[in-house]
């Protein structure tokens, strides 16, 4: 399998090579989210976190803007033919610094 990179996230998502959970469906209707908002938040994000042993697929945690320009984190799971949305929510400044990217520790 080739490495997973934001590049490989952005075109699986420009392509519809999407999977949505039933879990990230949940918790975007309870947070005012819309598929959108995922999708524009991964074609403008960046990946702030990878977790490459993650089975049964390496995941990402990814900072992106919504089409409103709130600032979003998503959970994805990736291989290089698909993309398994797993959650998605706004970061809180109780877990995250300033520029929601960085854990507080």
């Amino acid at each position: 399998m080739k490495e997973i990179n934001i590049n490989i996230i952005k075109e699986l998502i420009t392509s519809s090579q999407i999977i949505w959970s039933q879990h990230i469906l949940i918790r975007m209707s309870q947070r005012g989210m819309k598929i959108e908002d995922v999708e524009n938040a991964i074609s403008t994000g960046e990946i702030i976190e990878e977790y490459y042993n993650d089975y049964p697929h390496p995941s990402f945690l990814i900072m992106g803007m919504t089409v409103n320009n709130d600032k979003i984190h998503i959970v994805c799971g990736v291989n290089e033919y698909k993309i398994w949305m797993i959650t998605a929510y706004y970061p809180s400044l109780e877990e995250w610094l300033e520029d929601l990217k960085t854990r507080r520790r």
